[in-house]
């Protein structure tokens, strides 16, 4: 690909010829398929070129096949040795590439990068994933690679990850620390036996990424998984965002082990507050996890609860009453407004994994505004004529006291699910809007 641009350069200097015969043009649609292995078993046959020779810098019109990218506040211990290394996992796959720096720093880290031959790119928003968006969306190369400039992560072991993406066995791959190895000093036993493992599991369970260390940062990924993917979030959220979007699109993921080193300088991470970040994200990006499953499972157990005092069920010696029928249908209610909260979610927030459940879809994507309130006043009027029955009685005995029933209880919790669905329809009906 790159030998291509350098014929196109050449050829825009040469005078007008006459039009190609069909045998050229099919030739020149032959040159226009080449991959870009092709090209690098070219560069290959020549003789090997050094890291500093394969670094291009902005104004280089060769292409680079790799585009690898830093984000960096405040890195002047650790960005000389994450360049260096870059340059020699470059050297080793005999590809063009380019270093992306995406730096607000207030030390020397630009200097220092700049003076390497990186490219430093200045991003007008703050936050670990904004520092991402902003230098992606000007990198040039095919394949992306992605790390911290804090050397914990051996750029040297890019070729193995690149390999994978360039190959097409993977659209994404990435450095497991989890499955590697991680060096004393380089990680909190708090993120390395606990933190990490959760919020892997978390998200293997919500979006089926199947990895083994989903917060790596030490991703390779070709520019359209990446515009596939489409992640948006400027915090910390941001790597969990692209495992999220890649598991939800069925992108291929595929890991390799590799080594985690101590960092050199001080860590911006803060455990606690960015942990919780990330959990936040997952769930409000998966209502069917955080409102429907839950909201599903009470229905479920309230009306079982409900049935079995209705008919005096004895359970291993104890007998479900009245007090057993208002925990029933406390937690129908609770149940089914948790429920209306997943179709709600799912309607109006663009999350990254829809809820699928069935009742979720049904309500929301078939339940119209009519439909729903003639079932929602249907119900309401079983249970308010039930209880207006009840209260006829009651008025009768001229309004003494009156026992607590369960059937009484049952009527009510049908009104008040009645008056859920109407009003749950007409929200939906009015975000539908």
């Amino acid at each position: 690909m790159s030998n291509q641009n350098n014929d196109l350069a050449e050829e825009k200097q040469k005078p007008a010829t006459a039009p190609p015969t069909p045998e050229q043009t099919n030739g020149q649609v032959e040159n226009e398929e080449v991959s870009v292995n092709a090209v690098d078993e070219r560069l290959q046959e020549s003789p090997p070129l050094s890291g500093d020779e394969l670094l291009l810098g902005a104004e280089s019109e060769q292409q680079p096949t790799l585009s690898v990218v830093m984000p960096t506040l405040n890195e002047e211990e650790g960005i000389a040795e994450c360049i260096e290394r870059i340059k020699n996992a470059l050297e080793n796959l005999q590809v063009y590439g380019e270093i992306v720096v995406s730096d607000s720093s207030t030390d020397r880290t630009p200097e220092i990068a700049r003076e390497m031959g990186a490219i430093v790119v200045t991003p007008d928003g703050k936050g670990y994933g904004y520092a991402y968006l902003y230098a992606f969306d000007r990198v040039r190369g095919d394949v992306i690679a992605m790390g911290d400039a804090d050397a914990t992560y051996d750029f040297e072991e890019l070729p193995k990850l690149f390999e994978l993406v360039d190959s097409g066995e993977a659209d994404m791959a990435m450095g497991s620390r989890l499955g590697g190895e991680i060096l004393d000093g380089s990680m909190p036993w708090l993120h390395q036996y606990i933190g990490n493992p959760l919020l892997t599991k978390f998200l293997n369970v919500f979006y089926g990424a199947g990895v083994s260390d989903a917060h790596s940062g030490m991703r390779v990924f070709t520019k359209e998984a990446y515009e596939i993917m489409d992640p948006s979030s400027p915090g910390m959220e941001f790597a969990s965002e692209m495992i999220m979007r890649a598991g939800a699109k069925d992108l291929v993921i595929k890991e390799l082990p590799i080594t985690y080193h101590p960092r050199k300088g001080e860590a911006n991470l803060e455990s606690f507050p960015d942990g919780w970040r990330h959990v936040k994200f997952m769930l409000v990006n998966a209502p069917g996890y955080l409102f429907s499953g839950p909201g599903i499972s009470l229905t479920l157990a309230g009306l079982v609860v409900m049935l079995l005092a209705l008919i005096n069920a004895n359970i291993g010696g104890a007998q479900l009453g009245v007090y057993s029928m208002v925990a029933g249908g406390l937690s129908v209610v609770v149940g089914a407004q948790v429920t209306c909260f997943g179709a709600v979610a799912t309607v109006v927030g663009n999350p990254v994994r829809e809820a699928n459940d069935p009742v979720t879809k049904l309500l929301a994507d078939r339940v119209n505004v009519e439909y729903g309130v003639a079932v929602g006043v249907i119900m309401f009027l079983l249970g308010t004529i039930y209880v207006s029955f009840v209260a006829f009685q009651w008025a009768s005995s001229g309004f003494g006291p009156i026992a607590v029933s369960k059937s009484n209880i049952f009527a009510m919790t049908m009104m008040v699910l009645g008056i859920q669905l109407v009003f749950t329809s007409f929200l939906l009906a009015l975000i539908a809007e």
